[in-house]
């Protein structure tokens, strides 16, 4: 450095003799009397002795970050993220400066509706206090990214805490998903499609029970029966290879009770129900196969009015078809290779006839029912159903209904009959010529 160095003796002479006095001297002549240092030179070693200094604390913050606390982060995909954020606004023991509010409606019977507000942890941090442990709640919303399925913002809420209490996150997602299954306990969940998934449609409605339909007498028994061997028959299907599923065809009049009775069907079994439009514009052969291979646990797969999908299986691509769906797309999807095991499908029809036959062989329609118009036998138990113990006005009632020889009286219509005289059996019976026309208004 042109001749430059430090005079060792001149830092003895100057310091007190201690240590801490040669450093400081030392310090004096490499920072003052140097003139490279004054030229710029012992700046330049100063910011990069800085910048490093930066740089070993954040990696060193970072290391310790790592080994202290530990995130789970929850996607708006998963299931559990509207278990979590339901669990959370119910939670006692939180912090939250920020809120969204859900709205759900409730429909009554008689018609009215229970509006519900809910208010959920918004976007923003918050903070718990679970058993102990104190958890920061960050929930985030992305400005670019969109689900693709409902064209919401994508979201994502993390969950930081210390490591050693990690175990906490799954009781509290199991601690999540109980409370969410608690809420629709004695009830039926329809499911309805939506993109490639299935959401819930609407609120959760209460079970209906078995005995409110009536069907001829035996066949509701029938039908329950062979779908509750069906459940308990899944080893010996896969004992003799073969695949697990079962589809059922209820055919009749409209206004007969295929579809309650399906209803009530999934009441008595606990499952849910999962309405597949086969006419619906965007369903396409490939997205039908993949919603029947995704049905949600313990549910019904239900294809109402299969006849107004399909007429022929020779229909002409002029005549056009009301969906993206093609019959043999249906088929595969029923039978195919890529089709669902353990799979409970149910398809109603009002024109049985207007079905190809390949729609009904063994493994697509394993077992077909006639829901007809009502017989003695139902017109009988659906009047002492609603008006209880009644013999007498039932026997005269009945009388009445066979003196006028109705034959084709649905039992949509004896209900609409009995729900408008609900407590009055003497006027019921003097209105029974209203039966005469399946469109009377009262």
């Amino acid at each position: 450095m042109n001749g430059q160095t430090i005079d060792l003796e001149k830092i003895k002479n100057s310091s007190d003799g201690t240590v801490r006095g040669m450093v400081s001297a030392g310090i004096n002549e490499v920072m003052v009397n140097n003139p490279y240092f004054a030229a710029g030179g012992g700046l330049m070693l100063l910011g990069t002795a800085l910048a490093l200094g930066r740089q070993g604390v954040v990696k060193s913050s970072g290391f310790i970050y790592r080994q202290l606390l530990v995130d789970l982060e929850i996607p708006s995909k998963d299931k559990s993220y509207l278990w979590f954020l339901e669990w959370m606004s119910q939670y006692k023991h939180r912090s939250s400066r920020h809120l969204s509010v859900e709205t759900n409606y409730l429909q009554h019977d008689n018609g009215a509706v229970t509006t519900k507000f809910s208010l959920v942890p918004g976007p923003g941090k918050h903070f718990i206090k679970y058993r102990g442990a104190y958890m920061m709640v960050n929930r985030e919303r992305s400005g670019r990214l969109l689900d693709m399925t409902s064209g919401a913002p994508f979201e994502t809420v993390t969950l930081t805490t210390l490591y050693r209490d990690r175990h906490l996150f799954s009781d509290m997602l199991a601690e999540a998903k109980k409370l969410a299954l608690k809420a629709r306990e004695g009830k039926t969940v329809i499911y309805t499609s939506w993109g490639p998934e299935w959401r819930p449609f609407g609120q959760p409605r209460k079970k209906r029970v078995i005995g409110s339909v009536i069907l001829d007498k035996g066949v509701s028994q029938t039908i329950v029966n062979d779908v509750k061997d069906f459940l308990s028959s899944g080893e010996w299907y896969h004992t003799r290879g073969i695949p697990y599923r079962r589809g059922y065809l209820l055919y009749g009049p409209p206004g007969s009770g295929k579809t309650s009775f399906i209803q009530a069907l999934a009441g008595e079994l606990d499952y849910n129900i999962c309405i597949l439009n086969l006419s619906e514009a965007n369903l396409t052969d490939d997205r039908l196969n993949h919603l029947m291979n995704h049905i949600p646990e313990r549910s019904i797969l239900l294809l109402e009015d299969i006849d107004a999908a399909f007429n022929k299986r020779a229909q002409s691509d002029e005549k056009g078809y009301t969906s993206g769906v093609t019959f043999s797309g249906l088929l595969n999807a029923l039978d195919g290779v890529a089709s669902a095991e353990e799979c409970i499908t149910f398809m109603t029809t009002n024109h049985p006839e207007k079905l190809d036959p390949a729609l009904l062989r063994p493994g697509r329609v394993d077992f077909k029912v006639l829901i007809d118009n009502a017989t003695d036998h139902q017109v009988k138990e659906m009047f002492l159903r609603f008006y209880g113990d009644e013999p007498e006005l039932c026997n005269e009632f009945m009388a009445k209904f066979k003196k006028l020889q109705l034959t084709h009286v649905s039992t949509a219509q004896l209900q609409g009959l009995f729900v408008y005289n609900k407590r009055d059996p003497h006027q019921a019976i003097s209105m029974i010529e209203t039966l005469r026309n399946p469109n009377s208004v009262f």
